[in-house]
C-alpha cells in the first residue's frame, strides 16, 4: 500500500468514526459512558458507592451506560476531579463539601462547630430545604449533585482524658490549615498549631502539640492511638459531602435516566453512610484492642458556648448566624 493510499484509508476511517451514529430499526443502542473518578481503591467506601450506583443503574437500564470507575485518585485530587466535572471530561465523583466551598462559599455552614447533634441530625437537614437549596447553588456552577454523604464526624485526641473544655486551656493542639479551626480552639484557650497530617503522629509522639482532631476512621488508619490513646467523643464537626454529576453531560440525559441516576445516588449516598459507620466501628475495636480508649465529654453545653464565637465569624460568609442557629434547631 503507498503512502498516498494509506491517507486516504485514514481519512476515510477518522471521517467514519467521526460521522454521526444513526440508531436503526431493531439496532441496539451504544452504552453511554460515565467517568466516574474514586480517590480509593476498591475496598474503600468511596469506591463501593459507585459499584452499587452501577448495580442499580444497571438493573434498571440494562446496556444504558457504561461505568468506567477510575480508582486511586488516578485523575486527580478533589479539586482537579471538580474542574474535570464543571467541564464535562469526568461524568460523576464523590467530594467533600469543604473542597466545594470555593464554588459556593455558603456551604461552609456545614462546617460549623457543634451545630449538629448526630449523624441523624445531619441527615435531616441535608434531605430538607437546606438540601434542595444547596443543589440549587452547586447546579448553577455545573455541578449537578444527587445526593449528599456523611464521612463521619471529628473527635478529640488527647493524651489524657480531657472531657471539659476547661481543662484545654494551655493545650497545644495540631489542626488543618483552616481558620475555622484555628478559632475553634482558641476559643477553648487552646494553642493551635497547622501540622500535615503525615507530620502528625511525630509530633505527638515528641510533644510538639498535645493533641489533635481527626474521624475515628483515620485515628485508626494513622494508629494515632499508640500516642494519643484517648478519643474524646465530642463530634463537633461532620465532614459533609456530596455525590454529583458533571452538569453538561447530564443536561444530555433523557429524564427517565436523570430520573434512575438520582434515585441510584440517593441510594448510594445512604449505602455509602453506612459503610462509614461500619469502617469506624471497626477502627475503633482495632484501637481498642492496643489500648485506646472512648471517653464522652461532659457538660456539652459548655462545649457549644465555646463554639458560638466561631459561629459569628462564620456568619457573615455563609448567610448570617440565624441561619446556623437555624440548623442547629432543626428536629
Amino acid at each position: 500500500m503507498t503512502d498516498l493510499t494509506r491517507r486516504r484509508f485514514s481519512s476515510l476511517l477518522a471521517a467514519g468514526t467521526a460521522a454521526p451514529f444513526v440508531l436503526r430499526a431493531g439496532q441496539a443502542r451504544a452504552a453511554t459512558t460515565i467517568t466516574v473518578s474514586s480517590l480509593f481503591g476498591a475496598d474503600k467506601p468511596e469506591t463501593k458507592i459507585w459499584l452499587k450506583v452501577k448495580e442499580i443503574v444497571d438493573a434498571k437500564l440494562p446496556g444504558r451506560f457504561d461505568f468506567r470507575i477510575v480508582q486511586n485518585a488516578a485523575l486527580g485530587g478533589e479539586k482537579e476531579v471538580a474542574e474535570g466535572i464543571r467541564l464535562g471530561s469526568i461524568q460523576a465523583s464523590l467530594s467533600t463539601m469543604s473542597a466545594m466551598s470555593s464554588w459556593v462559599p455558603e456551604s461552609q455552614i456545614l462546617d460549623a462547630p457543634f451545630m449538629f447533634k448526630d449523624a441523624a441530625h445531619v441527615r435531616r437537614v441535608l434531605d430538607g430545604p437546606v438540601g434542595n437549596d444547596f443543589k440549587a447553588k452547586f447546579l448553577a456552577q455545573n455541578f449537578a449533585v444527587q445526593g449528599f454523604i456523611n464521612y463521619g464526624a471529628r473527635h478529640l485526641l488527647a493524651k489524657e482524658a480531657i472531657t471539659k473544655p476547661s481543662q484545654l486551656a494551655g493545650k497545644r493542639i495540631r489542626v488543618i490549615q483552616s481558620p475555622l479551626h484555628t478559632e475553634l480552639w482558641k476559643a477553648f484557650g487552646a494553642n493551635p498549631t497547622p501540622i500535615p497530617i503525615t507530620e502528625t503522629y511525630n509530633a505527638l509522639q515528641t510533644g510538639v502539640v498535645d493533641m489533635m482532631d481527626l474521624t475515628k476512621s483515620a485515628y485508626a488508619g494513622f494508629k494515632l492511638y499508640e500516642v494519643v490513646p484517648y478519643l474524646i467523643e465530642t463530634g463537633h464537626i461532620w465532614a459533609t459531602g456530596v455525590v454529583y454529576f458533571s452538569a453538561p453531560f447530564w443536561k444530555t440525559l433523557k429524564s427517565d435516566e436523570q430520573a434512575v441516576l438520582a434515585a441510584a445516588a440517593a441510594e448510594g449516598a445512604r449505602y455509602f453512610d453506612a459503610l462509614i459507620v461500619e469502617d469506624e466501628a471497626a477502627s475503633m475495636a482495632k484501637a481498642a484492642a492496643a489500648g485506646g480508649k472512648i471517653v464522652q465529654p461532659e457538660d456539652r453545653p459548655a462545649w457549644e458556648a465555646g463554639a458560638r464565637g466561631v459561629w459569628s465569624i462564620l456568619g457573615p460568609k455563609v448567610g448570617g448566624t440565624d441561619k446556623i442557629e437555624a440548623i442547629a434547631k432543626t428536629a
